[in-house]
């Protein structure tokens, strides 16, 4: 019994770090112009969800996605997205510094 519950313990604090290499570290912005069609949106959205990355958030005002994704899935998204002006910007948090 004593020697199952190490094992359990053991399986619980290592399964998270197993494959730790391929997991999203970063979070990005993907974003494409007015106009662009929403089949090629959804394109980038499944290569990286069916990639292991995770979509975030998807913006309705603009056509972008929030997601975390490793930098080997960037390239492919953007080289899948070169007709069409993909940009892709790490995700961060902006302020503005008082002047006075």
């Amino acid at each position: 019994m004593r020697i199952q519950n190490h094992l359990l313990l053991f399986a619980a604090f290592a399964a998270p770090g197993f494959g730790a290499t391929s997991t999203p570290s970063k979070q990005y912005i993907i974003s494409y112009p007015d106009g662009t069609d929403a089949s090629v949106i959804q394109q980038a959205r499944k290569a990286i969800e069916d990639a292991g990355g995770v979509i975030e958030h998807e913006y309705t005002l603009i056509k972008a996605l929030a997601v975390k994704a490793s930098t080997t899935m960037l390239e492919t998204v953007q080289a899948m997205g070169t007709e069409h002006n993909v940009l892709i910007e790490e995700d961060q948090t902006i302020s503005i510094a008082d002047s006075s």
